[in-house]
């Protein structure tokens, strides 16, 4: 089920950017934020890595995109919504095999002491990381509805 909800989150993310031009896809919501559907997709393939990879699998893997803050939001001119689509299912994809290789949802992974400090303590289970990425999907998609609206007035689904 959390499989699934998750998928659902992630299909709705790309159909809020299917059909869309590059300037689209880069229009900002409102001053002062710089959020953009495309840089929600770079986005998410950073909280991809970040939650399967060194959080459940404790893996040491670089960022996804070393622009701005780390947080994927940044944009380039030579990046556009192919190659970031084909990041993010990438990651996407990764995550997946992760999921799929663990014994149980109780599996856990490890949090920095300073990630702890926010959810309060190091071992998260690979449960909390799934309806944690729901969530995580589940907001920024509200936000990826609201930008889409003001591109080009599409609404729902």
């Amino acid at each position: 089920m959390l499989s699934a909800w998750l998928d659902f989150h992630r299909a709705t993310l790309a159909l809020k950017c299917q059909g869309l031009d590059d300037r689209q896809l880069r229009l900002a919501s409102a001053a002062p934020s710089e959020l953009t559907l495309l840089g929600l997709v770079q986005h998410l393939a950073e909280v991809e890595r970040n939650w399967f990879q060194r959080v459940f699998a404790g893996l040491d893997v670089p960022l996804v995109y070393e622009e701005g803050k780390g947080d994927g939001y940044t944009l380039v001119p030579e990046r556009g919504l192919d190659e970031a689509l084909v990041v993010w299912r990438a990651e996407i994809a990764r995550s997946r095999e992760l999921v799929a290789a663990a014994a149980s949802l109780d599996d856990s992974g490890r949090l920095s002491e300073a990630e702890a400090a926010h959810v309060g303590g190091q071992g998260i289970s690979l449960r909390w990381i799934m309806v944690h990425m729901i969530e995580e999907y589940a907001r920024h998609n509200g936000h990826a509805d609201l930008l889409r609206e003001l591109v080009d007035g599409v609404t729902g689904a």
